[in-house]
């Protein structure tokens, strides 16, 4: 007997040591309490419900959806895996119920359990903690601590006004005859009960004899649970782990809840409480903060602006005399006689008719109204029909401005096939009103949309940032020619629209991407083998030829880069963005005066310096563009040495200083063709020279090109096959080229205008 009574007291004394270190975080935290945030505005987009529980403000579900409090905790978040939907409270308590009537949530938790196998063998226990709800304390009326076992003591341990709180019971049987069968009555079943204001309980559970001396009861369970919830059965005492491991067994607790830790007085002087119109605020007995209740004669949830709405009295059974009688007010109700009658309309004083004519008044207050109903309605049409002509005459004013109606006595003097004049409103539905998401390129003389047509044709929209009201003739004039090129290589024009403030280019859609962007970027460029550049560079050559001599009406491109080379998902070249060409009238040769237009980097030296367009401008524009096919290096780049900021002096210094091979694309001198290489990086140099005189035609170029193809040679490469740079070329290049440089790297910069200084720029080397 001294024995079981010293073991009982070390229990005991062990149990209030843990009780006592697992109470202090919750303790320290209790007593620094912050007042509640201000009440917040409910998303739009928020649900009340997961699966049967019904979810109200504060409570709530998603972001926006719930009240932020510093001390409680009011997101439930909601499984839809299950069937029903599952709420939880902080993510791992299944929700019962809730209330805002009497300020309780109602979750499910775990039961612990202590279970002994045979021979005290496989002893397992399982210490489920209720985790402390921040700022919800357990209801105190609506739970029980229950406990059940044969060999059992429980201890309950919390934190009661910020001090260790410990509460228990134990219990015994000698056998299953001695338990009652369904009520909890000391024997194999004992109840502790709670006060008010407890939190973090933590359940622990222990055995005398580990279940020795009472082997048909293998298991010790407690629990605190909902009184109206809980049951017991003298069967639970048979359970054993192997039940527990398979069903999870939980139980619904009560806590109860309130907004804040101040109460209504506080709040009220702060101006942070909930509670607003048509509500009152109540302090909650025994517990911190407040609830709030809507104000007699309305209903609904009070914690949201405007939750409480008016009841309407007059639905329901009250003492007006007639339905009709009744009129409902904020909060209450009156019964009213109508008129020609006199009395209170109730049952017990009903109306009674003063015979006056009430027909009068009533049918000239309904002619008037309804007069006023019929004018705004004519006004409202006006309006709207007033805005939609005055949309339609801007549309036709745009035409005429942009030349719409030169283009149809054009287009019914010829004929010309896939020609389309697209409407503002094609394009418009096409780029879901030009959204940002369907811009593809920027550049320095537009934008570029993508677009689907009704047909569910991909095009490509070009925007142009600024137009010349005193070249519209001439701009028809290239509409017409451009859309009349055909070739495999060019991307085609498939209209225009001439509605808009700025004409709107329309082309066909190229799914792959520009040149440029493949050789900037490392893996697109590994897929850029040595013979599929080549091949790039044989087409746009090809292009560029036609474009100079076998069409009617010569174009000069003006803005040739590796930007304005689209390829499909073959890689097959498609020359684009024809908005800086100029075509080449019949009287003028070969020369055209202009504006100095292009991309820095790109632009002929001789065309900036002269301001006079042939198309050996577009030569020299291709040599840079086969001269970043071979080295994979940007138009202009400022994080070189100042005299090789371009690509093209950075290529002609390389060549004369004899490293060639260091400025290559590895990738491609990997592939074993050095020989062509060399060659392309020869014919790149005549492209490139100053004077345009001493450059080929494009034409010399892509017979130049093939017969690199081929490992051929020319009167314009070096015959003796060796990796030798052409170091007379190259020296004859670099007198008097141009130079430039600052820092930073970049690939282009576009050049708009003609600028007076660029022969100063040019002359001083800067």
């Amino acid at each position: 007997m001294r024995c079981s009574s010293l073991l009982l007291f070390w229990v005991l004394i062990q149990f209030m040591v843990r009780s006592i270190i697992a109470s202090s975080p919750a303790s320290a935290s209790a007593s620094a309490p912050t007042s509640a945030s201000a009440p917040q505005v409910l998303a739009p987009y928020c649900e009340d419900k997961c699966g049967n529980v019904s979810i109200p403000y504060p409570f709530g579900m998603g972001d926006g959806c719930y009240y932020q409090d510093p001390n409680n905790n009011f997101k439930i978040s909601c499984d839809q895996s299950t069937t029903p939907p599952t709420a939880y409270f902080d993510t791992s308590f299944p929700v019962f119920n809730t209330s805002l009537l009497t300020g309780e949530i109602c979750i499910r938790r775990d039961i612990s359990y202590d279970c002994y196998g045979n021979n005290n063998n496989n002893h397992r226990r399982n210490y489920t903690a209720l985790v402390n709800i921040r700022g919800f304390t357990i209801s105190s009326t609506n739970n029980l601590l229950i406990a059940m076992g044969c060999d059992t003591y429980v201890w309950f341990t919390g934190v009661r006004h910020g001090k260790p709180y410990q509460t228990g019971c134990m219990t015994s049987c000698g056998s299953l005859e001695e338990v009652s069968e369904d009520a909890c009555n000391g024997v194999g079943c004992c109840i502790a009960s709670l006060p008010d204001e407890v939190t973090n309980i933590t359940t622990t559970i222990g055995s005398f004899s580990n279940h020795s001396r009472v082997p048909f009861n293998p298991c010790s369970v407690a629990y605190p649970a909902a009184v109206n919830e809980y049951r017991y059965h003298k069967m639970d005492l048979s359970r054993d782990l192997d039940f527990y491991m398979k069903n999870r067994i939980q139980v619904p607790v009560v806590f109860n809840w309130a907004i804040g830790t101040h109460n209504c007085s506080v709040s009220q002087a702060k101006g942070n409480s909930l509670c607003k119109s048509n509500t009152l605020c109540v302090d909650p007995p025994n517990q911190d903060g407040y609830h709030c209740k809507c104000q007699d004669g309305f209903t609904g949830n009070p914690y949201l602006p405007r939750g409480c709405a008016d009841i309407d009295e007059c639905k329901e059974s009250n003492e007006c005399e007639k339905p009709e009688y009744c009129i409902n007010q904020i909060g209450s109700y009156h019964c009213k006689c109508p008129k020609g009658y006199h009395g209170n309309g109730t049952r017990t004083q009903p109306c009674s008719s003063d015979r006056k004519s009430w027909l009068i008044p009533v049918a000239a207050t309904a002619g008037v109204a309804g007069a006023m109903i019929i004018l705004l309605v004519i006004g409202f049409y006006l309006y709207w029909k007033h805005g939609k002509i005055q949309h339609k005459r801007m549309r036709e004013s745009f035409f005429r401005q942009n030349g719409g109606l030169l283009l149809h006595e054009k287009l019914s003097g010829r004929k010309i096939d896939g020609l389309k004049v697209f409407t503002a409103q094609d394009l418009e539905i096409a780029t879901n009103n030009y959204n940002d998401k369907y811009i593809i390129g920027r550049g320095g003389f537009g934008i570029v949309y993508k677009g689907i047509l009704g047909n569910n044709q991909h095009i490509a929209i070009k925007r142009s940032l600024k137009v010349d009201p005193r070249q519209v003739e001439q701009f028809i004039n290239e509409v017409l020619v451009l859309s009349q090129i055909n070739n495999r290589n060019v991307v085609k024009l498939l209209g225009c629209c001439l509605e808009t403030e700025v004409p709107l280019l329309v082309y066909e859609f190229i799914t792959n991407g520009t040149l440029y962007d493949h050789l900037v970027d490392a893996v697109k460029a590994s897929i850029l083998t040595w013979n599929t550049r080549l091949n790039i560079a044989l087409e746009v050559a090809n292009v560029l030829s036609y474009l100079h001599t076998t069409i009617s009406t010569p174009i000069i491109h003006r803005d040739m880069k590796s930007m304005n080379i689209l390829l499909d998902d073959n890689y097959t070249a498609k020359v684009a963005d024809f908005g800086a060409s100029r075509l080449v009238p019949e009287d003028q040769g070969q020369v055209v005066a202009t504006m100095v237009q292009g991309t820095w980097g790109y632009l002929d030296p001789e065309y900036m310096q002269t301001r006079k367009l042939t198309e050996k401008s577009d030569v020299y524009s291709f040599g840079v563009v086969l001269v970043e096919l071979i080295t994979r290096k940007k138009a202009i780049c400022y994080d070189r040495p100042d005299d090789e900021t371009s690509l093209a002096m950075h290529l002609l210094i390389k060549m004369r200083e004899g490293e060639l091979l260091n400025i290559l694309d590895k990738t491609i001198v990997n592939e074993g063709t050095i020989e062509q290489i060399q060659q392309m990086a020869n014919l790149a140099t005549c492209c490139l020279m100053v004077k345009g005189d001493d450059r080929p035609s494009m034409k010399e170029v892509a017979i130049e090109l093939e017969t690199i193809k081929r490992i051929g040679s020319s009167p314009w490469i070096s015959k003796d096959g060796s990796f030798q740079e052409d170091m007379s070329v190259s020296e004859s290049l670099l007198e008097g080229y141009p130079r430039s440089g600052t820092s930073g790297c970049s690939s282009s910069i576009d050049i708009d205008l003609y600028n007076p200084r660029l022969d100063s720029i040019l002359a001083d080397g800067r």
